[in-house]
C-alpha cells in the first residue's frame, strides 16, 4: 500500500517509485499474487503495463493538505483477505488504517521513505516486521533489530544501461528541486567549462523561503552552463543517465536556509540508476548513501554542503576519462550484483518467509 502514486496523477519521487517498482518485481515472480493500493483522484482498478494489478482509492480529503496523507475508508476493505499486507511510509494514514484493518492472521510489515515514523510508537508494535531500504533507514526508524531486514531497493538494468556508442558530456542531477537535496550547492561547486543538465521539479514544502527554492536555483544559474529540463518523462532518463559523464547527489544536512535536516536519503534510487547506466558517482557522504556508493570504487563521496570537495569531485571525474570509466563499470556491476529489482524482491520475500516463523 502505497499512499502516493507516481507519476504524472502522483509524484516524481523515490518514495513513489520504489512501492511500485517493487510489487512489479514482486508480481514477476512465481506463485506471488501482488496487488498495489494506492491513492488518486479517480477509483480505479487497472492494470499496471507490466501486468501488475492497481487498485486506485479515491481520498476524501488529505490530511493537514500533505499529498502523502489521504483519507479513505477504502483502505479498510482493501487489505481484506490479504495474506501479506506491506504498508509503505510507516506513518501515513493508509498505512496506520491498514495496520488496523488487516486481518489477524495475515503478516503486516513496512517500509519507510522518510516521514519520521518511530517504531517504538504504540500503533507500530502492531507490526510483524520493518523493512527499511537501508541500515541508516532502520536506525531513523528505530526498529528492533529482531524483527528487522534492510531490502534496500533497486534499478532496472536492461532500462538504465550504458551505451558504448553515446558520447558522455557533463554532470546530471535528477530529483526534486527542494533545499535538502542542495542543488544549489552543486550549481556553485560546477567546474569550468562543465554543463549541469538539472531534471526535476520543485516539491510540496509551502514554508517560505522554501517555497521559492527553484527561483533561487534559476538565478544562481543565470550566466552559468545549466540547464533546467524540468521533469524529465520516463522515456527521457535511459538517455540522460547514459549521456552523463557524472551524476550528481548533492544532498546537504543543513539547507542554505539554515534548516537542519533531520532524515535526508534513506537511499536514493536515482544514484542506482545512475550506476546501472555505467555512470560514476559523486554524492554527499549522507543517510544510506555510503551503503551504496562506494568511495574511490563506484563513486566520490564528500561531506553534506563542501562546495570546494564537490568541485574537486566533479573535475576529478570529468577530466579522468579513464577512472570515470572504470568507476562506471564496477558502479553497474555493483548494481548487478545487488541492487536490481528482482534482488530487492527476493530479499523482500525472503524477510516475509523469515518473519513468518
Amino acid at each position: 500500500m502505497a499512499p502516493t502514486a507516481f507519476g504524472v496523477a502522483g509524484l516524481f519521487g523515490g518514495g513513489e517509485r520504489y512501492p511500485l517498482e517493487l510489487a512489479r518485481a514482486l508480481a514477476s515472480e512465481d506463485g506471488v499474487d501482488c496487488e498495489l493500493v494506492t491513492f488518486g483522484p479517480t477509483a480505479a482498478a487497472e492494470r499496471d503495463p507490466s501486468g501488475l494489478r492497481v487498485r486506485v482509492l479515491r481520498p476524501l480529503a488529505h490530511l493537514g493538505g500533505h499529498p502523502a496523507q489521504p483519507l479513505a475508508p477504502g483502505v479498510l476493505t482493501a487489505v481484506r483477505g490479504a495474506a501479506v499486507v506491506h504498508t509503505h511510509h510507516t506513518r501515513s494514514v493508509p498505512a496506520r488504517l491498514a495496520a488496523l484493518a488487516a486481518p489477524r492472521d495475515a503478516l503486516l510489515v513496512t517500509t519507510d521513505h522518510g516521514l519520521g515514523a518511530d517504531a517504538s510508537r504504540r500503533w507500530a508494535r502492531r507490526y510483524a516486521g520493518f523493512l527499511p531500504v537501508s541500515r541508516y533507514g532502520a536506525a531513523v526508524l528505530r526498529a528492533p533489530p529482531a524483527r528487522t531486514r534492510v531490502i534496500y531497493g533497486g534499478a532496472d538494468p536492461d532500462r538504465f544501461r550504458p551505451d558504448p556508442t553515446t558520447p558522455r558530456a557533463g554532470v546530471l542531477y535528477v530529483g526534486r528541486l527542494t533545499p535538502h537535496k542542495g542543488v544549489d550547492r552543486l550549481i556553485r561547486a560546477l567546474p569550468a567549462g562543465a554543463e549541469l543538465t538539472v531534471a526535476g521539479t520543485g516539491g510540496h514544502d509551502r514554508r517560505f523561503p522554501e517555497r521559492a527554492y527553484p527561483d533561487l536555483l534559476r538565478s544562481l544559474a543565470a550566466g552559468r552552463s545549466v540547464r533546467m529540463i524540468g521533469a524529465a518523462s520516463e522515456g527521457e532518463l535511459p538517455a540522460l543517465y547514459r549521456r552523463a559523464a557524472v551524476f550528481a547527489l548533492p544532498s546537504v544536512d543543513r539547507t542554505c536556509y539554515g534548516r537542519s535536516v533531520a532524515i535526508s536519503e534513506l537511499l536514493s534510487l536515482s544514484a542506482l540508476e545512475a550506476m546501472a547506466s555505467g555512470t560514476p558517482v559523486v554524492a554527499s557522504r549522507i543517510g544510506g548513501v555510503p551503503e551504496v556508493v562506494t568511495d574511490g570504487e563506484t563513486g566520490i563521496l564528500v561531506d553534506p554542503g563542501d562546495v570546494g570537495a564537490l568541485h574537486d569531485g566533479l573535475a576529478t571525474l570529468l577530466a579522468d576519462r579513464r577512472l570515470a570509466r572504470r568507476m562506471g563499470d564496477a558502479a553497474r556491476a555493483a548494481v548487478l550484483d545487488r541492487f536490481t529489482w528482482q534482488a530487492c524482491a527476493r530479499r523482500c520475500l525472503t524477510a516475509y518467509r523469515d518473519l513468518v516463523r
